[in-house]
């Protein structure tokens, strides 16, 4: 491989690596652009392979979604069962992490697409398509004394104990940003990774959490009463994205169209060539 690469450099006219005592070290200037020009022919050599088994194998195949807790346990089950009806031949994968953790896990090859809320950071080699939005809902054990209350307020609600959102969920901070607006500050007791994490504390009655409003399932969280909230907290927009420049199975479309009937396969397709060509 070094020789093939020193016989690429050779060719190209410039040195593509660092080197330090014939080891490598770092990538050069230019050679970080070689890099991208690389990735993108591996991207079109994948979507190659993916139009050949569209048209060979249609129904066969793997979708991996990177997606949030939120989604996974709330948002995307009956969206997969109706998904795994129409199409018996596809295995399904799920990776799960923070909204950010799921795009890094899309660029890097390792899902075909993305379901979460807004990141911490852009993401320039995805698109990124809203496909609903999440409200909140005030969640307390039933007999709290907040639920008693006609007009839910911000201070009414910073008076009790919060358990809060995972620090690098979009939903913590606009719940943080409306106190703050307000000037108020929330009684934080702990912080809690996920939905379920903090329904547990709630119904231990060690707080009150302010959470998606598809979080609660009435079925199971008996203990838990739910207010709606949207009034006071902003919600977030649900996307789902997409690496550019990569062909997207029919079975992959169709699954986005379960998820976001808006979004159809034409219209999605549209959506890639358009980022991929760029503005004019």
């Amino acid at each position: 491989m070094s020789k093939q690469i020193q016989e690429l450099e050779l060719e190209l006219g410039f040195s593509i690596f660092e080197r330090s005592r014939n080891r490598v070290v770092g990538l050069t200037e230019p050679g970080r652009e070689v890099i991208e020009v690389a990735q993108r022919i591996l991207n079109q050599v994948s979507s190659l392979k993916n139009i050949r088994e569209d048209y060979s194998a249609q129904e066969v195949g793997t979708l991996t979604i990177a997606t949030t807790h939120t989604h996974a346990r709330y948002i995307l089950p009956s969206v997969i069962k109706n998904f795994m009806q129409r199409n018996p031949g596809v295995r399904i994968g799920i990776q799960q992490g923070n909204p950010t953790e799921v795009c890094e896990i899309l660029e890097a090859g390792e899902a075909d697409l993305a379901v979460g809320t807004e990141t911490m950071r852009p993401f320039p080699g995805l698109l990124r398509l809203p496909c609903f939005e999440i409200t909140r809902s005030l969640i307390a054990r039933k007999g709290h004394p907040i639920l008693r209350l006609k007009n839910l307020t911000l201070e009414a609600i910073a008076r009790y104990p919060m358990i809060a959102h995972d620090p690098h969920r979009s939903g913590r901070w606009k719940i943080l940003d409306a106190f703050e607006r307000e000037g108020i500050t929330p009684t934080i007791l702990f912080d809690a990774v996920d939905a379920d994490v903090s329904k547990t504390y709630v119904e231990l009655g060690l707080g009150i959490a302010i959470l998606a409003t598809q979080a609660v399932d009435p079925r199971h969280d008996r203990e838990l009463r739910a207010r709606d909230v949207s009034h006071l907290f902003e919600g977030s927009t649900s996307y789902v994205s997409l690496r550019t420049n990569t062909y997207l199975r029919r079975f992959i479309l169709d699954f986005i169209a379960l998820l976001a009937p808006q979004l159809s396969p034409d219209q999605v397709r549209s959506a890639l060539r358009a980022r991929e060509q760029g503005p004019k």
